[in-house]
């Protein structure tokens, strides 16, 4: 009897194997999935106690009926165009907005929140615009609870389909920089910068580790924009004429270079794991540098406000010095891309690591 039962585990273990190894070969991609910080936030903070949140005018006033989603722009993020790219909808809800429901989230849902990083649920220390907000693995709790739901809705097979050949997402890791790590002395007493990124590699190896158990393959890791090129670091930079932070644009190309390695170790360790490395850095430096040949106009300051400091509530509809035309800057407020640029990133990305994907 005994004998009986273990061949029947291993029969119902193969089947579920092989089950596996069709869907994967289909090289459609159902579904968006999103995990991050503010970079991919499409209303999730709208939802819970915290300031970080845009769901006001002038944020989303080129979004489509010049609705503010709780995007941190002034239309659509990248993940919006990377899920029209793939032939989804032209936009990723997030899964706390309660205008959508588990039909909308089968083809694209985005569990990211403004404000968080890789470990904001070990912060003894945290910004204000961090307090309050959804830490990384309570994301993945949502995305749990979001397999559920899609089973219930599609059906164990169908759902197993869309989970196993969805794209993740991954775009997190500015604000342990800028949030945390600059923002705090006794960070850096903690660790040195290279410490502290082996630091934040281990996290987002435990987090793809832990992402893939639950079913996924195909998954994209951001990597960290040049975020000294930032307004609201270039105004701080005063001793150099408000020029780029360096040291940070530094940081993070050597933060990068490790989340690169990283990727490619763990292709090789896991089998089975589609994992791309998708770099916003260059093309963002490129963009920034040589604005006019991307048809940009102003990239050192942004749209909103005076464009040196203001996102958020004080990216306020009542400001007199908010730009009338977004296509001409590069930044939206001091801290996040415009709609335009956001196109332009995601095509970018699409054609250098995810057009394998497509």
């Amino acid at each position: 009897m005994e004998s009986s039962h273990t061949l029947l585990a291993a029969i119902l273990l193969w089947l579920h194997l092989f089950l596996i190894l069709i869907v994967t070969a289909r090289a459609k991609v159902p579904a968006i999935i999103v995990f991050g910080d503010s970079s991919v936030d499409a209303g999730n903070n709208n939802q819970v106690p915290t300031i970080a949140r845009s769901n006001f005018r002038p944020y989303g006033r080129d979004f489509d009926g010049g609705k503010p989603t709780g995007r941190f722009c002034n239309g659509r993020l990248a993940t919006d165009f990377i899920s029209e790219a793939f032939g989804l909808r032209p936009f990723v809800p997030a899964y706390l907005d309660p205008e959508y429901s588990i039909s909308d989230f089968a083809v694209g849902v985005t569990f990211a929140s403004a404000g968080t990083g890789m470990i904001m649920q070990l912060l003894m220390y945290c910004s204000i615009n961090s307090q309050g907000v959804i830490p990384l693995w309570r994301e993945l709790e949502y995305y749990k609870d979001y397999q559920k739901r899609l089973r219930a809705y599609l059906g164990d097979w169908k759902a197993i389909d869309t989970l196993t050949n969805a794209l993740y997402i991954i775009s997190i890791g500015t604000n342990d920089f800028l949030e945390n790590y600059y923002s705090f002395p006794q960070r850096r007493m903690q660790y040195t910068i290279d410490a502290y990124q082996e630091y934040l590699v281990g996290i987002a190896r435990n987090f793809i580790v832990d992402l893939h158990s639950l079913g996924a393959r195909k998954i994209s890791l951001g990597g960290l924009p040049p975020m000294g090129c930032m307004p609201l670091e270039r105004a701080q930079n005063l001793a150099n004429g408000n020029d780029c932070m360096e040291t940070y644009n530094i940081v993070a190309m050597k933060f990068n270079a490790k989340l690169y390695d990283l990727v490619m170790k763990l292709n090789k360790e896991i089998p089975g794991l589609q994992l791309v490395f998708s770099n916003p850095f260059y093309i963002l430096l490129q963009i920034i540098t040589r604005p006019s040949f991307y048809g940009f106009e102003v990239s050192e300051r942004a749209c909103c406000a005076t464009g040196m400091f203001e996102m958020g509530y004080t990216c306020s509809e009542r400001s007199l010095f908010t730009c009338t035309n977004a296509t001409k800057y590069v930044f939206w407020d001091a801290f996040h891309p415009t709609q335009q640029t956001n196109k332009m990133v995601a095509e970018h990305v699409v054609k250098t690591a995810l057009s394998n994907f497509l």
